[in-house]
């Protein structure tokens, strides 16, 4: 399985032509699971900034030929082609999704430092009756991942009920004391809430291992350089 990430900046009316376009498993070959959703980025505060006409396609693939094949002719692909796009490889990951292998591995290798960069991708349907505590909850978690060490980049996306969020990370050692340390908590006690009353009905946190990256949104590859393969 490989998942990808499409990021452009299409304007307002765009974007909703665009997302009635949304690409479905069994109308594309090798699609597994695809949503497109507004993006933004990460808040750090209670107000989001706002990215008017960003539009981000998640989706998760057989391989890199389902990938290839989406890219040259779907019509969402060419609207997206002018943005940023990544390629992932999956580690491990927590919780379920359509799509994600359930013998991806689940376990922690705590103490292991791998160099990354490595990507995160958070993905919820979330229970509508939950929103607001979930919005104010993962507000907290994401101001908290924008000034972690070893933060690279992050997004929000948003289409209730699906939310999303997608970082990009320096190593494992950084993605796990900002997930799993006590000095900012932000993010453990986010997990906490989500344990102790679902916000969701569905979620899953993926790790990736990044390993094409092509494009820019404002000018800038998100990716440090040795995986670009465009500007």
């Amino acid at each position: 399985m490989r998942a990808s990430v499409h990021i452009a900046d299409l304007g307002a009316r765009s974007l909703l032509d665009v997302a009635r376009l949304r690409p479905k498993p069994g109308q594309v070959s090798g699609l597994l699971d695809a949503h497109l959703a507004t993006a933004a980025p990460l808040r750090t505060s209670a107000l989001p900034r706002a990215s008017l006409g960003r539009l981000a396609l998640v989706a998760l693939w057989d391989d890199d030929a389902a990938i290839d094949a989406f890219e040259a002719d779907h019509p969402v692909a060419t609207a997206m082609s002018g943005g940023w796009r990544v390629r992932l490889e999956p580690v491990r990951r927590w919780g379920s999704w359509p799509g994600l292998p359930e013998s991806l591995p689940t376990e922690r290798a705590p103490g292991v430092d791998l160099p990354g960069p490595f990507a995160v991708v958070t993905l919820a349907r979330t229970r509508m009756t939950r929103i607001v505590r979930f919005l104010q909850t993962a507000q907290k978690a994401e101001s908290a991942a924008v000034a972690a060490p070893g933060f690279i980049w992050g997004t929000a996306l948003a289409m209730p009920p699906f939310f999303a969020t997608v970082s990009l990370w320096e190593s494992t050692r950084a993605l796990s004391t900002y997930a799993y340390g006590r000095s900012e908590p932000a993010h453990h006690d986010a997990i906490e809430s989500d344990e102790a009353k679902p916000f969701h009905h569905q979620s899953a946190f993926i790790r990736f291992r990044p390993y094409a990256s092509i494009g820019s949104l404002g000018g800038k590859n998100a990716l440090p350089a040795q995986f670009a393969e465009g500007t």
